[in-house]
């Protein structure tokens, strides 16, 4: 298995690219927002706009993004798209997640590569 350094974190590569894109489709808090509020059952677009106070053009993208991860898919209805979570399985990881940030002590959140702070500080990742 082959090690690879980025932004001074250490990585295994080989067989991670399918988990390292599928956490990389979470990693956005918009994208966040949108499986936690499909996992209460589907939703529109102007649905998501109107409960998440953001732009229809950026719910859309994310969306799209979701989408194309398999992780959210379509159903039409008329004009209209109701979007839901493909796997009810996807929530079991977020509440794993949730075990682990609490069993650590939220200490992801001080990481110097990828935590909130380095956020604050340098801006954009």
């Amino acid at each position: 298995m082959a090690i690879d350094t980025r932004d001074g974190c250490p990585s295994t590569t080989a067989g991670l690219g399918a988990a390292e894109a599928l956490f990389h489709s979470l990693s956005d808090s918009t994208r966040l927002a949108i499986v936690r509020r499909l996992a209460g059952g589907e939703a529109r677009v102007a649905d998501l706009v109107t409960q998440l106070g953001l732009a229809q053009s950026t719910v859309s993208k994310h969306v799209a993004c979701l989408r194309d991860c398999g992780l959210v898919d379509g159903r039409s209805e008329g004009r209209q798209v109701f979007y839901s979570l493909t796997r009810t399985e996807l929530m079991d990881l977020l509440a794993s997640a949730e075990v682990v940030l609490a069993a650590t002590g939220h200490a992801v959140a001080l990481c110097p590569n990828y935590g909130t702070a380095r956020q604050d500080v340098g801006g954009a990742r």
